[in-house]
């Protein structure tokens, strides 16, 4: 497109090529003289050339149903019953319900039952 520049012109090839997992779980990319202990390095060429800064875990559980419903694309509440057993599919393969109350959460999120969503994660287990 005539005039439209890439965001990511002049960025480090690394930073470009993790940019796509890093904005899928919700991270950050720091510059170095941001970078905190916690942070993740990226190293190229035994150089740090970023960092990746994790989001807390509080708000986890909504990023992986925010990340669910748009590839999915619909909300939860509004997907047909095959769509609704694939995002707790998707849910489960990516850890959702190793968190606290997730069960409850996702069921409220998904405008069904408790029983509903152990039945959906029971036909996945079997």
């Amino acid at each position: 497109m005539k005039g439209s520049r890439d965001p990511l012109e002049g960025v480090h090839p690394l930073v470009r090529a993790a940019k796509p997992v890093v904005d899928a779980v919700g991270a950050a990319v720091v510059g170095v003289d941001e970078a905190e202990p916690a942070d993740v390095p990226l190293i190229w060429d035994g150089e740090m050339i970023a960092a990746v800064r994790l989001p807390p875990l509080h708000g986890a559980l909504d990023r992986l149903i925010d990340s669910v419903e748009a590839e999915l694309g619909g909300r939860l509440p509004s997907l047909s019953r095959e769509a609704k057993q694939k995002a707790i599919r998707l849910l489960d393969e990516r850890g959702a319900f190793i968190l606290r109350r997730a069960v409850e959460d996702v069921a409220d999120a998904m405008g069904v039952s408790r029983i509903t969503v152990y039945n959906y994660l029971n036909a996945i287990h079997r």
